[in-house]
């Protein structure tokens, strides 16, 4: 009962987020943010991404970096295919992966956790190999699932240019973030906790762990039904946003904490390979 009074009060507040014009503007992913007791975050990064993934992933580490917020650096990597396609969380970390997660409706996953605190304390980036992608919208999934991660949503629902990856436009100019994404970051991190929610540790965090453990094959138990169900992890829980082009699940675990996950619907444009 704890659990499902904790989901209904978390898909209310993102339902409302969601839905707020003023929000989107902002494009801040609901009021979630890293726990931090120092700027900038030296967030721990694992690369769970293939060779032809690199640039993409290295490029957006970078872009990223550039935020007086953020001080992103590898601290691990492994791509074996089993590693990538299960994208298991670290605690206090961000993995990013890409693999064939399978001809679900989605190009990208982002997924966070949240503690009881309303503190983001892991999360993953994966990437949907089971489509073809141009360039740009690699450069701008990748980047955009990334920038999930550490709290950002978006500017736009309607598919117009707004120069920046954090809307849904295919347009050259929407790859990067650009000014007033920084501007954000500075906002969401314009303060200090009492705590950090990152893995501050000098020699690495702890193991990693299935964020959660749906062991149900895909389709079946917590992997059923919807755009989210993806291999493995977390369970995807119940959809309380669907757009045109992205939606939000949300699952309780039972302890007062939740999964949130953001769902990039592949654009009409893309072939199944």
């Amino acid at each position: 009962m704890k659990g499902r009074l904790n989901l209904i009060k978390a898909s209310a507040v993102i339902v409302l987020l969601a839905s707020s014009a003023s929000a989107l503007a902002e494009h801040a992913w609901s009021v979630y943010h890293i726990a931090t007791k120092v700027h900038p975050i030296p967030l721990k990064v694992v690369d769970s991404m293939t060779n032809d993934w690199q640039d993409e992933f290295d490029t957006s580490l970078s872009k990223w970096n550039q935020s007086s917020r953020l001080a992103m650096v590898v601290d691990s990597a492994n791509d074996k295919r089993n590693t990538r396609k299960k994208c298991n969380m670290v605690n206090g970390q961000m993995r990013v992966c890409n693999a064939n997660y399978g001809g679900v409706p989605w190009a990208g996953l982002a997924t966070i956790y949240i503690d009881n605190n309303g503190h983001i304390t892991k999360g993953t980036a994966k990437m949907n190999d089971f489509y073809s992608y141009d360039q740009k919208f690699r450069n701008h999934l990748a980047c955009q699932e990334i920038g999930h991660v550490f709290g950002l949503g978006h500017t736009s629902e309607d598919g117009s240019s707004q120069g920046t990856w954090l809307d849904y436009s295919n347009d050259i100019s929407s790859q990067w973030p650009n000014s007033h994404d920084y501007d954000m970051l500075e906002l969401i991190y314009g303060h200090l906790d009492s705590y950090n929610s990152y893995d501050d540790s000098d020699g690495g965090g702890d193991p990693p762990d299935d964020g959660g453990g749906c062991k149900a094959p895909p389709g079946k138990g917590c992997n059923k039904n919807g755009a989210g169900a993806s291999v493995g992890g977390p369970p995807m829980g119940l959809p309380v946003y669907v757009g045109l082009h992205h939606e939000i699940w949300i699952a309780a675990d039972g302890n007062d904490g939740y999964w949130v996950h953001r769902v990039t619907l592949v654009p009409e444009e893309f072939d199944r390979r």
